[in-house]
């Protein structure tokens, strides 16, 4: 009879540690925004799967917050990269109730969304948005871990007049926050620098016949276009530039066309060459765990790779970290510890300015080769 009583307790107490450890693991969210339909699913697909990798990578560590095992888990939105659904996407997120979130890719959805995170007390972590414009409202949930077009359009006009010794050079912009504002900035620049901008034509995101507005800017006779926009955009138009003729007028971009895509989306044209783009950050090859971290990507996910995606994993681990360092999941307790940052991820070491800005930013400048992406600098 003792023996039977000891073995019923030991069962109950099993039973009683069981239900102790199923309470003491705790699921957080980390939420992934970006286009996963449109032209632009590759961008978003790619930022995705850095932030799957990260949410992988944090499970493999038996992470412990507040004494309880974290269970990673992430939940991913597509916002079309259009603002309205991209307000929708963050409010959803908001709704649901997750810890932080990775995203979102375009500034012209960036932005509306990041008063949604703001309002909700949620931060967010863009590791692709550039508009400057982005982190003016002061919101302290709001944060950027790549250079933004201050440096991107600038660094451009700069090198267009100091390397090249460009005299002539058109802007076309696509009209969205991100495509408007690295054209205004590059223009500017190169205005300073003492180009003569010959024409300022524009387009919209989702426009592939650009015949119309390269006619009018071939008969201005520029040495150089500078293209404010994305990548479904500046395939088709440089394509068109050789149909045209336009053989050997340099075409420069910001990070929207500075992909791997570029060049198939162009059809293997021939004015892929002239191509002069920059990207935020060094290059893979030279990030300080990013040799290491392609080849995982790439076993995991082959041949998806197109610009952001050690940015969205490395937003995902900035995030568990100010979790960690908090010793809490919770955002109203955990986000302050954000702007505190000294996180040495793939893409660099993370520290912020006070305005949620990444520290000395870096920018890199490529050129195609043989229809590859190569790093100039």
């Amino acid at each position: 009879m003792q023996l039977r009583t000891s073995l019923l307790a030991a069962a109950a107490m099993a039973v009683m540690s069981g239900a102790v450890m199923a309470q003491d693991v705790q699921v957080v969210k980390i939420g992934s925004v970006a286009p996963l339909s449109g032209a632009q699913a590759h961008y978003g697909k790619d930022n995705e799967n850095g932030v799957r990798m990260a949410v992988d990578d944090l499970n493999k560590q038996n992470i412990v917050i507040g004494g309880k095992k974290i269970k990673w888990e992430m939940q991913s939105e597509d916002d079309a990269a259009d603002p309205k659904q991209g307000t929708a996407a963050a409010q959803k997120l908001c709704d649901a109730k997750v810890n932080g979130v990775v995203g979102h890719l375009n500034s012209g959805t960036t932005i509306p969304a990041s008063k949604v995170y703001n309002d909700c007390g949620i931060p967010h972590v863009t590791g692709a948005a550039t508009n400057p414009d982005l982190t003016k409202p002061g919101y302290k949930t709001t944060y950027r871990i790549i250079a933004n077009d201050g440096s991107l359009g600038a660094g451009l006009a700069y090198y267009a007049a100091d390397a090249l010794k460009l005299k002539k050079v058109a802007v076309i912009d696509d009209r969205t926050a991100y495509g408007q504002g690295v054209a205004d900035i590059f223009e500017r620049t190169a205005k300073a620098k003492g180009m003569q901008v010959v024409d300022r034509q524009f387009t919209t995101d989702k426009a592939t016949d650009f015949m119309a507005i390269l006619t009018a800017i071939k008969s201005k006779a520029p040495d150089a276009i500078f293209f404010g926009g994305m990548d479904p955009q500046a395939g088709p138009m440089l394509r068109q530039m050789g149909q045209l003729g336009m053989n050997n007028v340099k075409y420069f971009g910001g990070d929207g066309v500075c992909t791997q895509k570029l060049a198939e989306l162009a059809a293997g044209a021939k004015t892929v060459s002239n191509v002069v783009c920059a990207d935020g950050g060094v290059s893979i090859q030279k990030m300080p765990g990013g040799a290491a971290w392609m080849k995982r990507y790439e076993a995991a996910f082959p041949k998806q790779f197109q610009l952001y995606s050690p940015y969205t994993y490395d937003a995902a681990m900035l995030l568990a970290d100010a979790m960690k360092r908090a010793n809490s999941v919770d955002p109203k307790v955990y986000t302050p510890k954000l702007i505190e940052s000294n996180y040495k991820g793939v893409t660099s070491t993370i520290q912020f300015e006070p305005n949620g800005e990444l520290k000395n930013p870096s920018i890199t400048l490529s050129v195609y080769k043989d229809g590859k992406k190569t790093p100039l600098n």
